[in-house]
């Protein structure tokens, strides 16, 4: 049996979705997007939605957005994939690194520790769909003796008067905390359409506006439209209806909009989230935990506590009392039976370009301890109830088989 790790969910009402946008002679930037944005409102409760074409470069336009420039800092964990830091390095800005949580998520402890009068945002990020601690970090950043800390540069920053709290939401849509969307935690939170989440639009992201009352979201999100389009005072759609050629460049922007043959992908998918796609997901992490929890070595993963529910984009497994060299032997013997598994994530400060800018890999010992005996298993909706079984009988087999061997090593010598 060949199990692949994350396809793409495309079912007919995908390609028609698509098929209606071909059709149209509209494929850039139009009414798909802004179904989409809307789509978007409604499934975060967000008070606005900018969708753009890479979570990475949504993260950078609201860093600037901020004002986040040379001489700043953004609090980032170490556990997370590299575009966390890049996008803050992309603004001139320094990532201040902090261990994270057993949970995978952000440690609001370390946090606290890493803020000076530097620092202008957090990034916290919600690891394999988990959001972070939310109420903490709030309630650090608006601490009276955090607020004193903080020194407003820009306009933005001065109406916020505070450490900006951006929510990298690339795993969690569709997350709950306290029983609402886990977005509405967070000031800005970015959500991630690559071809592997949840809701694709092959490539492409989401901003979601829940900022403080003393800005106006409404206008926010014409700004930044227009800031996504090369500060363009009019897109391309917009001009295409009648006599509207005429435009003006206003801001320094960027080029990060996204076009409606993408949308239509995630638009498709959008409307069956709720009722179809992560209720399937869930269905398969429990199933996993169900065939593992027998087993000593299985450290589940926080799917649902009190206050937070996953998005189950990634079902985190984690092997008790291994090494990282042993968790690659489980990986190989996995791939071997057809299984393609994944590990999320390498820490940063593990990687060539990190480690050359002076971060090190034991400043953060449990970011290196969770990744290194985590194993990312496949989940998602087209996977039938005879694979899943395959998967775990399977993973079990040969964890048991390389746990097993060390045991008799162990008793030899």
């Amino acid at each position: 049996m060949k199990i692949p790790f994350s396809p793409p969910f495309i079912d007919q009402s995908v390609i028609d979705q698509v098929m209606d946008t071909l059709n149209s002679k509209w494929i850039t930037s139009g009414p798909k997007v802004k179904a989409l944005e809307q789509e978007m409102v409604t499934l975060t409760g967000s008070k606005e939605a900018i969708c753009v074409n890479s979570w990475t470069s949504g993260a950078i336009m609201m860093l600037k957005w901020f004002g986040v420039t040379a001489g700043d800092e953004v609090i980032v964990p170490a556990y997370s994939y590299c575009a966390t830091a890049l996008c803050v390095l992309h603004c001139g800005a320094k990532p201040v690194m902090v261990d994270v949580l057993d949970d995978l998520t952000i440690s609001p402890v370390k946090i606290k520790k890493a803020i000076t009068n530097k620092t202008k945002a957090i990034l916290a990020v919600d690891i394999a769909g988990l959001p972070c601690n939310y109420d903490a970090i709030n309630q650090l950043i608006k601490d009276p003796d955090i607020r004193n800390l903080f020194i407003p540069e820009s306009e933005k920053q001065s109406l916020l008067g505070r450490i900006l709290l951006i929510s990298d939401a690339a795993h969690s849509i569709g997350a709950m905390y306290d029983g609402l969307p886990s977005a509405l935690k967070a000031d800005i939170t970015i959500f991630s359409f690559h071809a592997v989440k949840n809701i694709t639009t092959a490539e492409g992201g989401c901003i979601c506006l829940n900022l403080p009352e003393v800005f106006d979201c409404s206008s926010e999100y014409g700004f930044l439209k227009m800031f996504s389009l090369n500060g363009q005072t009019k897109d391309a759609f917009a001009k295409s209806l009648g006599n509207n050629w005429r435009y003006d460049i206003i801001y320094k922007g960027l080029k990060i909009n996204m076009p409606d043959i993408c949308a239509a992908v995630g638009l498709a998918q959008i409307r069956q989230y709720n009722g179809l796609l992560l209720p399937q997901r869930k269905k398969i992490a429990l199933k996993y935990c169900e065939g593992f929890s027998p087993f000593k070595w299985f450290i589940a993963p926080t799917l649902q506590d009190r206050k937070r529910e996953s998005s189950y984009h990634l079902f985190p497994l984690r092997v008790k009392n291994i090494t990282e060299e042993e968790r690659d032997q489980i990986i190989d013997k996995i791939m071997e039976t057809g299984v393609n598994v994944n590990v999320h994530f390498i820490p940063m400060p593990m990687l060539t370009y990190f480690k050359s800018i002076g971060y090190r890999t034991e400043d953060y010992p449990n970011s290196y301890k969770q990744y290194s005996c985590e194993i990312s298993l496949p989940i998602y909706p087209q996977l039938k109830d005879e694979e899943v079984d395959y998967i775990v009988e399977n993973v079990i087999n040969k964890i048991q088989s390389v746990v097993y061997q060390k045991k008799l090593v162990e008793v030899i010598s």
